[in-house]
C-alpha cells in the first residue's frame, strides 16, 4: 500500500515537471514570435533613401561665392525744393524728360521779389544819403575843433552818428543782396544732370519754401546696395567682382564692389556693401537685382546649400549614423558652386563634419531627426 502511494506521489511530480517544461517551451517560443516581429515591424518602419536624397561629405573646388541682393539706387540724385514761397508760373519738364545741370526747369512768380528789390534799393539809397550828411558833419566838425570853436565832446558825437549811419548804410546793401538772392531764386535750375523721375507740383500752385518741385536721377550713377552678414564680409573687398540678375534684364549684369559701409546695422549686425553698375539702357532706379560676389577657388569641405538648416541661430545638417538620422551642429564658410553642370548651391563647412559622412540633402524635407532609415546601396558601400 505504502509503496502504490509513493508510486503515485512520483507520477504527480514527474507530471507537474513536464508540464512547467512545457509552459517554458511555449513561452520560449512565443518571446522569440515577439522578437521576430518587432524586428520585422522595425524593418517595415525604415525609410528607404535614395541616391539623391542623400550626400557623402568629400573635399570639393568651389568657386566661392558671397549672395548678394537689394535694390537699384542712384548714388547722384536730387530732389529739387523751392528756396522761397510763391506761386509756380512754369513748370517745363516732366518725368522721363533729361536735364541738363543748371537748366531752368521751372519758375516762381516774381512780382513780390521784384517789389522787395526796389524797396531795399529805396532804402539803401536814404541810408546812404543819411551817411553821407553825417560824414559831411563829421568832416566839418574835425576842422572846427582844431581852431576851437566847437568842443571834443561835439566831435565825438559825430564820429559815433557817422559810424551808425555807414552801418545802416551797410546793412540795407545787404538787404538789398537778399532781396536780389530771393528774386535768383524765383528760377529754378536743376542741380545735377539726369532725368526728371517725380513731379510734385503743378503750374499754379503755391509752394512753401522747402516744398518739393521735381526729382532729378542721374542713371550713371546706379549702384546696387547689399546688406551682407558679418561672416561673409570677411571674405569681400573693394575691387571684388559681382554677377547681378536684375528684374527685366535678360542678361546678367557685371557689378564691382565700389564701398563698404565701415558700420553695422543695430538690428540685424549686417553691413551695406555698395556695388557700382555699368551704364546700361536698360536699369532704372528701385529695381530689384541679386547675384553673387564672385570669391577665389578653394578646396574643403562642402554640403549643397539645401543639406543646411539654420535653427535658434545655429547652422545645422541631419547626418546619417547607424541606421538613424542626427542633427549635428556646423560651422559654414563661403558659398560657391562646384565644376561642371552642377547647378546646385554648394557651402564650405569648416567644422562638425569628416569627409565620409553621410548628410541628407535636403535639411527641411519630411525626414526629421531620430527617423530610421536604409541608404541605399552606392552610399551604404562607402
Amino acid at each position: 500500500m505504502k509503496t502504490s502511494v509513493k508510486w503515485t506521489a512520483a507520477l504527480a511530480g514527474a507530471l507537474l515537471i513536464a508540464l512547467g517544461i512545457g509552459r517554458a517551451i511555449v513561452a520560449r517560443k512565443a518571446q522569440q514570435g515577439e522578437l521576430a516581429q518587432t524586428a520585422a515591424s522595425t524593418q517595415a518602419k525604415a525609410i528607404n533613401l535614395g541616391v539623391q536624397d542623400v550626400h557623402t561629405v568629400g573635399v570639393q573646388a568651389l568657386q566661392r561665392s558671397v549672395p548678394v541682393s537689394g535694390s537699384l539706387v542712384a548714388q547722384r540724385s536730387a530732389v529739387v525744393k523751392a528756396k522761397v514761397a510763391a506761386e509756380v508760373v512754369t513748370l517745363k519738364v516732366r518725368e522721363g524728360q533729361a536735364v541738363r545741370q543748371g537748366e531752368v526747369i521751372a519758375t516762381l512768380d516774381p512780382q513780390e521779389f521784384n517789389i522787395k528789390v526796389k524797396q531795399a534799393k529805396q532804402q539803401a539809397a536814404s541810408s546812404k544819403a543819411q551817411w553821407q550828411i553825417t560824414q559831411q558833419t563829421l568832416d566839418n566838425n574835425q576842422a572846427l575843433v582844431q581852431q576851437g570853436f566847437i568842443s571834443k565832446n561835439t566831435l565825438d558825437a559825430s564820429v559815433s552818428n557817422a559810424a551808425a549811419a555807414r552801418a545802416l548804410y551797410e546793412a540795407s546793401q545787404s538787404a538789398v543782396e537778399l532781396s536780389q538772392k530771393a528774386l535768383k531764386d524765383a528760377t529754378v535750375r536743376a542741380p545735377l544732370s539726369g532725368l526728371i523721375s517725380q513731379r510734385f507740383t503743378q503750374v499754379g500752385e503755391r509752394v512753401a519754401v522747402d516744398g518739393r518741385i521735381v526729382e532729378v536721377i542721374d542713371l550713371n550713377s546706379l549702384e546696387l546696395q547689399a546688406a551682407v552678414s558679418p561672416q561673409d564680409l570677411a571674405q569681400v573687398s573693394v575691387g571684388s567682382l559681382a554677377l547681378l540678375q536684375v528684374d527685366g534684364v535678360n542678361a546678367p549684369v557685371q557689378a564691382r564692389v565700389a564701398r563698404i559701409n565701415p558700420a553695422a546695422a543695430n538690428d540685424t549686425r549686417a553691413v551695406t556693401v555698395y556695388l557700382s553698375l555699368p551704364v546700361q539702357a536698360s536699369l532704372r532706379q528701385g529695381l530689384f537685382a541679386k547675384g553673387e560676389v564672385q570669391l577665389p577657388t578653394a578646396q574643403g569641405l562642402a554640403v549643397p546649400l539645401t543639406a543646411v538648416a539654420r535653427d535658434a541661430g545655429v547652422d545645422q545638417v541631419l547626418r546619417v549614423r547607424a541606421g538613424r538620422v542626427e542633427r549635428v551642429g556646423v560651422q559654414l564658410g563661403a558659398r560657391g558652386r562646384t565644376a561642371g553642370n552642377d547647378a546646385r548651391a554648394w557651402i564650405e563647412v569648416r567644422s562638425g563634419l569628416q569627409a565620409g559622412d553621410t548628410v541628407l540633402s535636403d535639411a527641411t524635407g519630411t525626414v526629421r531627426e531620430g527617423a530610421v532609415v536604409q541608404l541605399p546601396a552606392a552610399s551604404a558601400a562607402r
